[in-house]
């Protein structure tokens, strides 16, 4: 009965971890991935840095997109990194400064 309590509770754990990087705060706003860029910069202001990783093939094959991570921080001594793909956020990850 413990174990399975136990077994529960570290999955809600994982699982709340998991949501939690989807979704970014910057002061009393909330940025999501799926979120464009131009939103994420009005909420969240002009990043550390910008860099261009490169460009991505659509599934289709047919269009190219542009493909570049933000850097904010350090809040906390945590950096956020936001990766876009053809102007949407997609992935958001955080990293303990030096």
């Amino acid at each position: 009965m413990i174990r399975q309590l136990l077994f529960g509770l570290a999955l809600a754990l994982a699982a709340s971890q998991a949501s939690a990087a989807d979704t970014l705060r910057c002061g009393s706003q909330l940025v999501s991935v799926g979120d464009r860029s131009s939103e994420v910069l009005q909420k969240c202001g002009e990043p550390v840095s910008r860099d261009l990783l490169g460009y991505k093939r659509s599934a289709n094959r047919r269009e190219e997109f542009q493909v570049e991570e933000w850097t904010y921080g350090p809040s906390g001594g945590m950096y956020q990194y936001l990766r876009f793909e053809g102007n949407r956020l997609k992935q958001i990850t955080s990293k303990r400064g030096n």
